[in-house]
């Protein structure tokens, strides 16, 4: 029965990827949720040609040796994955039944712009680009929305404090 739901999900992702208006319906049922109070965003406290850039991607990406991201939990999965920028692009895969990823995995920079980011980098307009990305698989609901706030968020905060990353790159999918 899991792989039965898993290839439902995967069929609706490729349907609403060739028919678009058909994710209307969808997207009126799962409206984003209202934060209480304001977002404490944090200001830039140098140039933009100093900071060190890191991604974060909700595309479910990660390197092979790694966990998949559970797809039979239907709430989702709240943990992340830790990306070596510097081999990411030879051994990846995508484990994320919510999309359909086939652009994605013939070009990684689609969801991962790490090639992207380094020419910025040669270009003198960021600093650097971090040696470590990071990786959710963006369906998490239910419950599993807790954990990401109480224990995967600060888990990665910490992570990108300790690399002296300076700017993150969101990227959904």
């Amino acid at each position: 029965m899991p792989n039965l739901e898993r290839w439902k999900n995967r069929l609706i992702a490729k349907l609403i990827t060739r028919f678009p208006r058909l994710a209307a319906p969808l997207l009126a049922a799962h409206l984003p949720q209202e934060t209480a109070g304001q977002i404490p965003w944090t200001p830039i406290t140098k140039p933009l040609g100093n900071c060190r850039v890191a991604v974060v991607t909700t595309s479910g990406v990660h390197h092979r040796r790694q966990r998949p991201f559970n797809m039979l939990d239907q709430e989702g999965d709240p943990s992340l994955r830790v990306l070596d920028g510097a081999t990411i692009f030879d051994d990846f895969t995508i484990s994320h039944d919510y999309y359909d990823h086939t652009d994605a995995e013939k070009d990684l920079n689609i969801v991962l712009p790490l090639q992207r980011l380094r020419e910025l980098a040669q270009e003198g307009i960021i600093g650097s680009v971090a040696n470590d990305h990071f990786s959710f698989m963006g369906h998490i609901v239910g419950p599993h929305l807790e954990t990401l706030k109480e224990r995967t968020a600060p888990q990665l905060a910490a992570l990108l404090r300790a690399a002296e990353v300076d700017l993150v790159l969101l990227t959904p999918a």
